[in-house]
């Protein structure tokens, strides 16, 4: 396994844990169909989270927000969408959020987490 695949599980794991000690039930993960991949599905109260995790070992590209763009928004509303006719869930609300995991080398990590990402 490459380094870069295993810093990226290594980010979704934390994210996960992150998610469950703030009381949300996941759902799935790593969910994929044609059109592509959400990393985690969670609920919470009358919310499902559609959440993409983004994973850094450092900032020296960027923050790892910056990643997600109008263009992957967009993706993962369908997919979203397809998830949610697929297993017709009963929760009256979706969002999409996104979570920044920074796991440098030689320090501790840190989780960010933007909920209800629109643009």
């Amino acid at each position: 396994m490459s380094n870069r695949i295993a810093l990226g599980r290594r980010g979704e794991d934390l994210a996960a844990e992150y998610l469950t000690g703030l009381g949300y039930r996941l759902l799935d993960r790593n969910w994929r169909c044609r059109q592509g991949e959400i990393d985690i599905i969670a609920t919470r109260g009358d919310v499902i989270a559609f959440v993409e995790v983004k994973t850094r070992s450092s900032l020296a590209f960027g923050h790892p927000f910056e990643a997600v763009t109008p263009t992957k928004l967009a993706r993962l509303r369908r997919l979203a969408a397809a998830w949610c006719a697929e297993n017709d869930p009963q929760t009256p609300r979706i969002r999409i959020d996104v979570i920044a995991v920074v796991i440098p080398h030689d320090g501790p990590f840190t989780v960010e987490h933007l909920s209800g990402v629109t643009a």
